[in-house]
């Protein structure tokens, strides 16, 4: 599981990498011709996308219980 996260945020970070330099040009293009705004859109969704996949997967945790001589625990 961890190596097909981890393949994933490789993939994730490869496609924001080569999509930028087009994102880019295409907002040149949008400037002198406006009908490119929907396409130039589009590819912002698909790198946001890919950073999402690539910051906000949570790692695994190999524990989820928490030590029992942990703060709560000593509170209760």
């Amino acid at each position: 599981m961890i190596q097909d996260t981890e393949r994933g945020r490789l993939l994730a970070q490869n496609l924001v990498e080569l999509l930028a330099p087009y994102e880019e040009e295409l907002i040149q293009i949008e400037r002198d011709v406006p009908a490119f705004g929907p396409l130039r859109r589009a590819l912002g969704i698909v790198i946001a996308e890919a950073c999402y996949c690539i910051s906000d997967t949570p790692p695994p945790q190999d524990n989820l219980v928490p030590p029992a001589d942990d703060a709560a625990s000593r509170a209760r």
